[in-house]
């Protein structure tokens, strides 16, 4: 049965090493099952590779890949969400390829950053499947990438030695987000994915206990592609995947998913635990059992307690276990993970005094004071080294101090392709001996309390008005709270230029779906939002916009893209929406 404990793993340089040495030595067991669902309303149907049937796949696209491009050359992935997807990945790292993670043109409101990725990538071949063909042939148009269609490549076809690969080569670009600049391609290695698959399983205790991933994050995001294809490879370990759309039509699949397979492990942001709380009715519950999951992952930035407390008091009559949540902390940068709290530990809670945070320093409050900062620690780092800076000195801050957050590991990726990376890859202590060697300069901020990383926001977000900062998470916090029709999670604080050469901030918004712009007093939920921000944060809002659902932009990952935001409001692009007017 598959719910047994797989065999120890050996110590392989490279994913397709993996799939050969479990293709050898369990054929028969289960690696990966996508969970379709063809219908509002289904139940899904079960698509399953085992290790012997992936090796077979794998080996076959890398034999045809390698007929249309060398070694180096780029492979964009344009599959939907499934095991072709899988195969694909790994068949283009053991043919020697550099896979470049994408997505199909039909994602919504991503069409320009797919052309944008592609552009900078410059990939010789896309690999797409059969359903999608034509509408990645159309978008390339005449003259683009030649096009490998995987679920039409038979099985047979020149061997393919994944035992050739150089751990220190190229193995795919992880493009950032872009929540807050254009997006980046990250030089990931063979060596670079395999150790920080080895890092995860070991910060969640699975590198020695059974363990099933169940997932709906795209393969395309860095958490998707660890957690959901490199740790269950590494790991020998089934990998459970559903579609993002189906989570977000019926997001009680995920939880079922969950209930139905041992040892679960999973992740996923903020916003997805409180939409569960929110949709996931009395009568989906009934028969409902989650005392089987392992850990629930959340690389939110920040990690909101409340959000964590929400769910398992939705869900404790399930049977889900308080110790489950696992808040985390990561970057494409390294991969993905860095730091993460270990399942069966409490939430470690930290109430922050906001003016202190904001001048740097991490003094405690009380957890009941309005202008408190409710913030979670994301643990310890995992087999990598974390130390906390100050941007400018580059003198390493003492514990409660505030600062940019370094890494070093072997997790840390090569550098971003095509561009110059010294500045963010090859950080060094003023004092070197501080912390020898090169670090990554992750732009985030955060601090450690308690032995564990808190992550307080990004360096490049901040909201600096009169000398003052502003987390922008946490203003849009204090925005959603203030009126019933704020849509939550779906709104951007930002700074803009204001008088005198100084910055002032801004909300755009989105209202509710169940609210309707024609009925909504647009004047007194401005007045809210102004007199919230106002109240907690001693801030000024120079402009509060709202905007209908749909409208705030976001990242190819689900997060709010403040970036594209901000730009869209100085074009222009909100003038014709609801708003009272800027202050003056």
């Amino acid at each position: 049965m598959d719910s047994r404990r797989p065999p120890l793993a050996p110590a392989c340089p490279t994913l397709p090493e993996y799939v050969r040495h479990w293709a050898e030595t369990t054929p028969d067991r289960r690696a990966f099952t996508f969970v379709e669902h063809p219908a509002p309303h289904s139940r899904g149907v079960h698509r399953t590779l085992t290790w012997r049937r992936l090796d077979v796949r794998v080996r076959a696209l890398a034999a045809r890949l390698a007929e249309e491009a060398g070694p180096g050359e780029r492979v964009a992935l344009l599959c939907p969400q499934g095991t072709e997807y899988v195969a694909a990945f790994l068949g283009a790292l053991s043919a020697g390829l550099v896979a470049v993670p994408l997505y199909t043109p039909g994602l919504p409101g991503h069409a320009d950053r797919l052309a944008g990725v592609l552009a900078d990538a410059r990939p010789s071949v896309v690999v797409t499947t059969s359903r999608a063909h034509d509408e990645v042939r159309d978008f390339l148009g005449a003259g683009g990438p030649r096009i490998v269609v995987a679920d039409e490549v038979p099985d047979g076809g020149p061997d393919r030695q994944p035992g050739s690969l150089d751990p220190g080569a190229p193995a795919y670009l992880q493009y950032t987000s872009g929540s807050t600049r254009a997006p980046a391609g990250v030089e990931i290695s063979h060596g670079n994915v395999v150790a920080n698959a080895r890092q995860a399983l070991a910060a969640y205790g699975l590198d020695t206990r059974p363990m099933t991933s169940v997932g709906w994050l795209p393969l395309y995001h860095d958490m998707g592609l660890v957690l959901s294809v490199a740790a269950p490879v590494a790991r020998g370990a089934l990998s459970v995947l559903m579609d993002p759309a189906a989570f977000l039509h019926e997001p009680v699949r995920w939880l079922r998913l969950l209930a139905a397979h041992p040892h679960a492990v999973s992740a996923a942001p903020n916003f997805a635990y409180d939409y569960c709380v929110a949709t996931v009715t009395a009568d989906q519950k009934e028969g409902l059992r989650l005392d089987g999951v392992t850990a629930l992952i959340n690389g939110s930035e920040p990690v909101r307690p409340g959000t964590a407390d929400r769910f398992h008091a939705a869900f404790a009559n399930q049977g889900l276990a308080p110790g489950t949540h696992c808040p985390s902390y990561g970057l494409a940068e390294a991969t993905v993970f860095v730091c993460a709290a270990r399942p069966g530990e409490p939430l470690s809670r930290f109430a922050l005094d906001r003016d202190a945070l904001a001048a740097g320093k991490a003094l405690a409050a009380r957890p009941d004071d309005p202008r408190a900062v409710l913030l979670t620690g994301c643990g310890t780092p995992a087999g990598q080294r974390v130390r906390v800076a100050d941007p400018v000195t580059r003198v390493p801050l003492a514990e409660g101090e505030v600062g940019e957050i370094w890494v070093q590991g072997p997790n840390v990726g090569r550098g971003y392709w095509n561009r110059d990376s010294e500045e963010v890859f090859g950080a060094e202590f003023a004092d070197a001996a501080a912390g020898p060697g090169r670090w990554l300069r992750t732009g985030d901020l955060g601090t450690v309390l308690e032995g564990r990383l808190v992550v307080t926001g990004r360096l490049k977000d901040l909201i600096i008005v009169d000398g003052r900062n502003h987390y922008p998470q946490d203003v849009e916090a204090s925005a959603q709270e203030a009126h019933e029709a704020v849509r939550r999670d779906r709104l951007a604080a930002f700074a803009v230029p204001g008088g005198a050469g100084g910055e002032c901030a801004v909300v755009v918004a989105e209202h509710a779906r169940t609210a309707h712009l024609a009925e909504l007093d647009v004047a007194a939920l401005v007045r809210a939002v102004r007199g919230a921000v106002s109240a907690r944060h001693g801030l000024r809002l120079a402009d509060v916009v709202v905007v209908p659902p749909g409208t705030v932009p976001r990242t190819s990952s689900g997060k709010v893209s403040r970036a594209l935001t901000r730009a869209r409001y100085l074009e222009g692009a909100y003038g014709g929406q609801a708003r009272t007017g800027a202050a003056v």
